[in-house]
């Protein structure tokens, strides 16, 4: 029997722009994924959430350029809590080319940019999460 995979989604901060992250998060729950899809949240909801809903991944998405300052809240957040290890944390967005290496030094597994497709970010959620468990 296949696990399902669990994913919560938001929006960082006071980002309005959502269209993006409402297709993103159809397209997970047509490939069989739970998807919970917060809306604008803080990184201290976005932690919150994470700890009650139990989710394997976290998605966060910024348009609205605070992908930086609250994004590297949102994992620090996460290691405060002891739920860093073990849940996949990915980007989403308006990220600048010379921003993604810093991202992902600061903890976020992956970014994706509009250029991606559902089937890349399926693919590869289905695969860190299979490596990751």
């Amino acid at each position: 029997m296949k696990v399902k995979i669990k994913v919560l989604l938001a929006k960082l901060g006071l980002d309005i722009h959502n269209r993006g992250v409402l297709f993103v998060a159809k397209n997970l729950r047509d490939a069989g994924m739970e998807v919970i899809y917060i809306g604008n949240s803080t990184p201290e909801q976005i932690i919150n959430a994470t700890i009650q809903e139990d989710a394997d991944v976290v998605g966060v998405s910024s348009l609205g350029g605070a992908h930086m300052s609250l994004g590297a809240k949102v994992l620090s957040l996460a290691r405060e809590e002891g739920i860093a290890e073990g849940r996949i944390y990915l980007m989403g967005g308006a990220v600048p080319e010379e921003d993604k290496e810093k991202l992902t030094k600061a903890g976020f597994d992956a970014i994706f940019t509009s250029g991606a497709t559902s089937d890349e970010m399926v693919s590869y959620i289905e695969k860190i999460v299979k490596r990751k468990k």
